[in-house]
């Protein structure tokens, strides 16, 4: 087809508009030689080679395709089993595997709220949660960001079944959401809190089993969606919750019902991954104390700032904002100088929050955060 049809024409002026706006998106290969400050790989398990080795035996030993979707001829005992020992490990009773935390956030919201519900999101709730509600035939409201006081004042609202959708972190801002007080809130109101967990599985609570599990919340939550592309090292998700919501999400989630089964070698990987977790305990307090040392440090570079409540991942922020391309520039800099720094800007963000966005992870070092604050302030 010729593209220059109308509907090509379409598409350029809308990436052209993207561009005169400073962000429009391309693809990018990172450079081996950086200093990563960019990936979610927070315990470095992406590298390990415990799990190079478990994913080397699985190939041989495994086909290399799961053939179809778990309903038809891609379920397996290795998937099963997985599934038991993430819902001993995470302290619920049942978990179901989806082939990523998007398609699980998709497939959990999308399905159980019906018609004559109500969902409340955190208006900085991920894509993935707000492309799930639209699925949805339920109504659903936002409320203002970690603000307790705020969704409450939403509840008259309500209807049916009430869903209150939250982050343990989030991605952008690097903070936690108040799950205690919103565990009381739910608990005093009768509704169903959903966290999302993509942040904190592997890092927080007893062995990396989350922040739900260091609250002690694990009889407070409805569901825990649980991804395995960031501190696990691999990819992949699990919805954690009762027996029943399992049972549920398997007949009426449509990106389970309708997806290939993850492969045999990812459910190898994954298995791999938990058998290391229990073993990492020093490897999560040296990336909490680094992630300490980065707050610290890049906070006393005048031009700079880096919220106090920000865990793990770190936005830094200007004192005016410098508009996308200055930002993109920045991180140009940066990455001249050794080290793997990403610009985040809008759409991803709201236009005037143009930020640079650093991930701390167990195998950086105090040297190289050092390093690091000396290229921003230089700039």
């Amino acid at each position: 087809m010729s593209t220059s049809s109308p509907l090509h024409h379409r598409l350029a002026q809308h990436l052209a508009k993207r561009e005169a706006e400073g962000t429009r998106r391309r693809l990018s290969l990172s450079a081996d030689n950086l200093v990563d400050f960019s990936s979610n790989d927070y315990l470095g398990l992406a590298r390990s080679p415990t799990l190079r080795q478990a994913l080397q035996t699985a190939i041989q030993r495994e086909d290399a395709g799961s053939t179809g979707s778990r309903l038809l001829t891609g379920n397996s005992v290795a998937a099963e089993v997985l599934e038991t020992h993430l819902a001993q490990f995470h302290r619920a009773e049942a978990a179901l595997l989806f082939n990523s935390g998007y398609a699980a956030n998709l497939g959990f919201f999308a399905a159980v709220p019906r018609r004559g519900d109500t969902i409340f999101y955190d208006e900085a709730s991920h894509a993935s949660v707000k492309d799930g509600i639209r699925g949805s035939f339920a109504t659903a409201y936002s409320f203002r960001h970690n603000d307790v006081a705020d969704l409450e004042r939403r509840l008259p609202r309500a209807t049916g079944a009430v869903f209150v959708a939250v982050e343990a972190l989030y991605s952008m801002d690097g903070d936690m959401a108040p799950l205690r007080e919103l565990a009381d809130l739910c608990r005093q109101h009768e509704l169903y809190l959903v966290v999302d967990e993509a942040h904190t599985n592997g890092l927080y609570g007893p062995h990396g089993a989350g922040l739900v599990a260091e609250l002690g919340l694990e009889d407070d939550i409805f569901a825990r969606v649980l991804t395995f592309g960031k501190a696990l090292g691999s990819q992949g998700a699990a919805i954690a919750g009762s027996a029943i919501l399992r049972d549920y999400l398997l007949n009426f989630s449509r990106p389970f019902i309708y997806t290939t089964a993850p492969a045999p070698y990812m459910i190898a990987t994954l298995a791999a991954a938990y058998q290391l977790l229990p073993t990492l305990d020093t490897e999560r307090q040296r990336l909490f104390a680094l992630s300490d040392h980065l707050k610290i440090t890049l906070n006393a570079v005048p031009g700079l700032h880096v919220p106090a409540d920000s865990h793990i991942i770190h936005p830094v922020f200007f004192p005016t904002s410098p508009g996308p391309e200055a930002v993109k520039q920045i991180a140009t800099t940066a990455q001249d100088a050794g080290f793997d720094v990403r610009a985040i800007v809008a759409p991803t963000v709201p236009t005037g929050t143009e930020r640079l966005r650093l991930i701390v992870h167990a195998y950086n070092t105090e040297a190289e955060i050092d390093r690091l604050a000396e290229v921003l302030g230089e700039y």
